[in-house]
């Protein structure tokens, strides 16, 4: 393994000098700056990532809250997870990936170890328990979801307010009346998700808008659970022509049963849902469907909590940027100096494919 005392003999330095070039805290010469960079790719030097923490104040690591749940969909978690990390590593980061259900207890973990220098919050709620630490931490913050009040916080999110009405209106342009939602896990609105609250919200706008009957039943996702949900919603319902699903695991058991019971999709029934491209297009009936933009959540939850670090830094701090009370940068509370908070929900794209048609004549 290179030393960094190798290092330094090989670009014609001093070990303090490779060692401020490393951690800033000095002002380097240019010509001096390349040489030490150019020793170090040559001999490929790694600085132990403990001796650049205790050097720079820095641990170069952003850690990553990603509760698992039993009730929630892990492949799309562990796919925003994926892209977190990879897109970490190409800023020179690590993701430490905390999956606990501990709520505020991980982020004063975090800050109070200074573990990481960043954080990003997965599995958002709309009165997120964590938020109260995260407006006082003194480390960068980014959400992948959106809370209820949004003031002096930084969040990526599809929009899932949009999301949800686009999926009522592609039914109700198809002339579906009777539509019915098969939501995810009870667990999931109780604990007021802000995914989940969202989507229904944007789907009862659409519902208003054009006139349309609803019926909306959470789901565990099992073959059992679905088989009980759609059997309860044609008893009380059984005009339902137009199924909006939200629940990526109850798609195939939605899929068979109504096969079993002689209902042919899209001829007899509609469905919509909203999961990623490779869930809508891996069944036998390849689904009209809203992507979650797994990938690119994760890409942009890490490029916005690193402008966040880069400008702490450059304003001689670790602030997360936030701007308490007023939500539009200005400095207000502990960790005012960085990048200033923002908003940004990705459009959803509805793609149309073989399980949606026009509605059957009665």
């Amino acid at each position: 393994m290179v030393t960094l005392a190798e290092v330094a003999r090989h670009a014609g330095v001093s070990a303090s000098t490779v060692s401020y070039v490393l951690s800033g805290k000095r002002t380097i010469s240019k010509q001096t700056r390349d040489r030490v960079e150019r020793s170090i790719r040559e001999l490929g030097y790694h600085p132990n990532a403990g001796a650049r923490a205790l050097a720079s104040s820095r641990s170069n690591i952003i850690a990553l809250m990603m509760p698992l749940r039993t009730d929630m969909y892990v492949p799309v978690m562990m796919e925003i997870a994926i892209a977190v990390a990879t897109t970490a590593r190409e800023r020179d980061r690590d993701v430490l990936l905390l999956t606990g259900q501990e709520g505020p207890a991980a982020v004063r973990r975090v800050v109070g170890s200074g573990l990481a220098d960043a954080m990003i919050l997965m599995d958002v709620e709309l009165q997120d328990d964590r938020l109260p630490l995260v407006h006082e931490a003194d480390r960068p913050a980014v959400l992948i979801g959106l809370p209820a009040d949004t003031t002096g916080l930084t969040c990526v999110d599809l929009d899932f307010t949009a999301t949800g009405r686009l999926c009522a209106e592609h039914l109700a342009g198809l002339g579906h009346r009777e539509i019915a939602v098969i939501g995810e896990a009870a667990g999931v609105y109780e604990r007021h998700t802000g995914f989940a609250e969202r989507t229904m919200t944007g789907i009862r706008e659409g519902v208003r808008q054009h006139g349309l009957r609803m019926l909306h039943r959470p789901c565990e996702g099992s073959y059992e659970s679905v088989a009980g949900t759609l059997a309860r919603i044609f008893d009380e319902r059984p005009g339902t022509t137009g199924f909006v699903v939200q629940n990526e695991a109850a798609i195939g058991p939605l899929l068979s049963l109504l096969r079993q019971q002689g209902r042919a999709v899209p001829e007899d029934v509609s469905v919509v849902a909203v999961c990623p491209d490779q869930v809508a297009t891996q069944h036998s009936v390849a689904l009209t469907s809203v992507a979650i933009p797994a990938e690119e959540m994760g890409r942009r939850a890490v490029e916005l909590v690193m402008a966040k670090v880069d400008a702490a830094e450059a304003a001689g701090g670790r602030g997360n940027g936030s701007a308490h009370g007023n939500g539009n940068g200005s400095a207000a509370g502990p960790a005012a100096a960085g990048a200033p908070d923002r908003v940004e929900l990705l459009p959803p794209q509805l793609t149309v494919r073989s399980s949606t048609g026009p509605a059957p004549r009665s």
